[in-house]
């Protein structure tokens, strides 16, 4: 499959919505395969900060051949992940950029490779990656499909990232309301125990936190649950 009309219409048959992240890697690097020509193998490297991972493959090939680079710290694929650029190595033999993990991967069978940037509002979140045991199996073709492939596994990802952030987002905004809640419920307690101000017992739970150098909700939590204020004398 090279034409680019059917490549489009098979990824716009891939669902992303409510689909773990590496369920859908895993497909469209296995289309990614089958539209170019010289893939045996392919790949997709994920970059989170320093840290850089396989999320998904089709064929052991790219696995071994993104593990080498991820051993060394540099590599065309984590490069390409980096520099937002694209990275074609046409003979893994006589490779000079990357010396050291080109000779690896040659003796390892990897004979070329092309590896795409994966781009996000301007930034690189990490690489497609197509490996072949010949050389010189990626063209000019390649490439435009390689492009095509790596731009919606990029909108996967920022997706993916989306969700997570907006269900962190929901998580973090519960917690905060639990935690307003307990102190309220808190002062409360101190309220009618000593007839002060809400104010004034406010005042005594915060105390409490710094003197007990823990989180006021904790202290807030443990008053209501056992009726007992940390530091509080008798």
């Amino acid at each position: 499959m090279t034409d680019l009309s059917e490549l489009h219409a098979a990824l716009a048959g891939v669902l992303i919505a409510e689909r773990p992240l590496d369920d859908v890697l895993n497909e469209v690097v296995g289309l990614a395969r089958k539209a170019l020509p010289g893939a045996e193998s392919v790949s997709s490297t994920l970059l989170r900060g320093d840290t850089a991972f396989t999320a998904a493959h089709d064929g052991q090939m790219a696995l071994d051949a993104d593990e080498m680079q991820y051993e060394r710290g540099y590599g065309p694929c984590m490069d390409a992940g980096r520099a937002g650029q694209v990275f074609v190595i046409e003979d893994m033999s006589t490779e000079e950029r990357w010396p050291d993990y080109a000779r690896a991967a040659a003796a390892a069978g990897i004979g070329s490779s092309l590896s795409l940037p994966l781009p996000v509002q301007g930034r690189s979140v990490g690489a497609l990656n197509c490996y072949s045991s010949r050389p010189r199996a990626f063209g000019e073709e390649d490439v435009v499909i390689g492009q095509e492939v790596a731009a919606f596994v990029a909108i996967a990802v920022a997706n993916a990232d989306a969700h997570a952030r907006s269900a962190q987002d929901a998580e973090n905004m519960r917690r905060a309301m639990a935690s307003r809640a307990v102190i309220e419920q808190a002062k409360g307690v101190l309220v009618e125990r000593h007839r002060i101000t809400p104010e004034q017992a406010f005042t005594l739970l915060t105390h409490s936190s710094q003197n007990a150098n823990v989180k006021l909700r904790e202290v807030a939590e443990e008053l209501v649950a056992t009726g007992v204020l940390r530091g509080a004398a008798g």
